[in-house]
């Protein structure tokens, strides 16, 4: 839908279909009062910069202030960038979130201070806090995040030298981002009914999933002949990224840029290891499944423009909001009242913003912060796309929701190695559903191909990309040079390997390590395929009715950050140092798999 076909303004949305952000603040002026009252705490902070070492008493007061001033912060800061995203064309709220980003950074300039104060105590003196004051207990995992890498900490005026080159650092990575983002120019080509269009990256995403196979083709190849005309630019700006986290390892007294990057949330090595490890050993299941890709789209060659487009056409079934919200209430059933009567809350307080209108702001997320509700955007239109979408963020929400209310602000949140387990879990459990409630064989052959899609592009993808993240950060350590050729011809052949013989060595995917992005991001991709991995065991689990598991699941959902993130999924009866979470979850990429192939062959007949 686009503003041509009429789309409301904002206040012509009847009031049911908008979030209800009055809680948060009753008046903009309510808004302006606690934004003022942050800005006013800002100097209280920095009174204790200096004084850490003066004894438990003023630590504790440290540590209340920072959270009680980024507590407040994250309010005034949800509810202005919620105000601007209803109506990204209203200049009340346009100004409101950029004073408010602007109020963000310079709290953060306030506490920045902190942690390095933090890191200065003798490990001694900062137990004998806990010690002397009962209070700060509830503060001591808070503080063992902070110190737990105290070995890799250098000193002041070396971490110092290495935050002012910062800036130089990152320069490969931001020139990568102006090149892609900014720089390249695509060029013009036919869409499905001869119109010109201009190629770009939204656009490329949409042709991959064009039904006409010339336009997919045109789009392929046009792309990647950009790419290949800058590709040496590219493998210097990779190259040196590379190097950049290699040294920053180094430096630190870390083994590699893994074992540091993973640190950050205390993820052992060996949970990088495994996915590696057990997706290549299941790489002939997705060899399969690309032969069923060949097959259904009756074509001689199969080429990597073509793994995208629709196997299966339309979904042949789609769903009105209110229905949606009935389905998402049944789906849900085998996560127990206790979730239930969240999701209830969800639908009946407004903390869903459904419908699109102008100005607002595309796609969907859950937001909030620890004092108000996990807010949902949506732009809903009737499909089964978008009841995935529904379930998908109420996942996070509920999340964040359990969270907060059980656990204080301090450990109100969840990590990124977390975030997408709970909302992944939501959508297998609605695959589940809708395989045990819909006969008809083509519905039942868009569900199974919607899940296959999802786990090819989220566990296979994700992990080829995370080898050849890693191979080329121990490769570049060994002293090898990270060339165009090098990384061109290794990605070919990973490319190949992952994918298998059905697929044809299109010379262009062989480029495609010079358009991810994710590549600069310091060992980040895994945790898609591990999250995904999780969710899907953990759906299998709670769908089976397996003893125990709603009760870990719950749990989880509960635990926030009060510990380390393996230890939370630990509680929710995933151990991710281990395979076996991986392992359950190709059984059920090979069990539906299975069922896909049967009735393809079914609806042949």
């Amino acid at each position: 839908m686009n503003e041509s076909k009429g789309l409301p303004n904002r206040k012509e949305v009847p009031e049911k279909l908008t979030w209800d952000l009055s809680v948060i603040f009753k008046t903009d002026q309510d808004f302006e009062a606690a934004y003022q009252a942050v800005d006013n705490q800002l100097s209280d902070m920095t009174s204790f910069k200096g004084r850490l070492n003066e004894g438990a008493e003023v630590f504790q007061q440290a540590i209340e202030k920072l959270l009680t001033v980024s507590n407040q912060l994250e309010t005034v800061y949800v509810y202005a960038h919620m105000k601007n995203d209803q109506d990204t064309a209203n200049a009340t709220y346009q100004g409101m979130y950029e004073r408010v980003s602007a109020l963000a950074a310079k709290t953060g300039e306030a506490m920045s201070w902190f942690e390095p104060e933090v890191l200065k105590i003798p490990e001694a003196q900062l137990n004998s806090y806990f010690e002397e004051n009962s209070n700060l207990t509830i503060y001591r995992h808070f503080i063992e995040q902070m110190t737990e890498n105290r070995a890799h900490t250098l000193s002041a005026n070396e971490e110092a030298l290495l935050a002012g080159a910062s800036e130089l650092f990152s320069a490969s990575s931001k020139t990568f981002n102006v090149l892609n983002n900014a720089d390249l120019q695509f060029p013009v080509i036919k869409d499905e009914d001869g119109n010109d269009i201009q190629l770009s990256h939204g656009v490329y995403g949409q042709l991959m999933e064009s039904t006409d196979r010339s336009v997919r083709e045109a789009a392929f190849k046009n792309l990647y002949k950009v790419y290949e005309g800058l590709i040496n630019t590219f493998a210097s700006t990779l190259s040196s990224n590379v190097k950049y986290h290699n040294y920053d390892a180094k430096v630190h007294h870390y083994h590699s840029a893994r074992e540091k990057a993973l640190s950050a949330n205390h993820i052992p090595e060996s949970v990088h290891e495994n996915l590696l490890e057990v997706v290549s050993d299941h790489l002939p299941l997705l060899h399969r499944y690309v032969a069923l890709r060949k097959e259904l789209l009756n074509v001689e060659e199969l080429h990597m423009y073509d793994m995208y487009t629709p196997l299966t056409g339309e979904a042949g079934i789609k769903y009105a909001y209110e229905e949606a919200k009935e389905a998402t209430l049944k789906a849900l059933q085998p996560l127990g009242e206790e979730y239930r009567k969240v999701l209830e809350t969800a639908f009946h307080d407004r903390w869903i913003d459904v419908v699109e209108n102008k100005g607002k702001r595309s796609g969907a997320y859950s937001s909030g912060a620890y004092e108000t509700n996990p807010y949902i955007l949506l732009n809903w239109h009737d499909s089964l796309n978008h009841l995935y979408t529904l379930v998908h963020e109420l996942g996070h929400s509920v999340h964040s929701y359990f969270t907060r209310s059980n656990q204080p602000y301090v450990y109100g949140d969840y990590s990124i190695f977390l975030a997408e387990i709970a909302s992944t879990t939501n959508e297998n459990i609605l695959t589940d559903y809708l395989l045990h409630t819909q006969k008809d064989p083509h519905i039942r052959a868009y569900v199974l191909n919607h899940y296959l899609d999802g786990f090819k592009g989220t566990i296979f993808r994700q992990t080829q990309f995370a080898e050849f993240e890693h191979t080329i950060h121990e490769e570049a350590a060994k002293g090898t040079p990270l060339t165009s050729d090098y990384l061109t011809t290794y990605y070919g052949e990973l490319n190949a390997r992952y994918y298998g013989p059905s697929v044809e060595k299109d010379p262009e995917i062989a480029l495609e390590w010079s358009r991810i992005p994710h590549f600069y991001y310091n060992y980040y991709v895994y945790q898609y395929a591990t999250g995904f991995s999780a969710a899907t065991a953990l759906a299998d689990k709670i769908t089976k009715g397996e003893e125990g598991a709603l009760d870990h699941y719950l749990a989880y959902l509960k635990a926030g950050s009060s510990d380390y993130p393996i230890e939370v999924m630990k509680k929710a009866g995933v151990d991710m140092t281990q395979k076996g979470y991986i392992e359950q979850a190709m059984r059920v990429f090979e069990m539906r798999l299975n069922e896909l192939e049967k009735l393809v062959q079914e609806l042949k007949k």
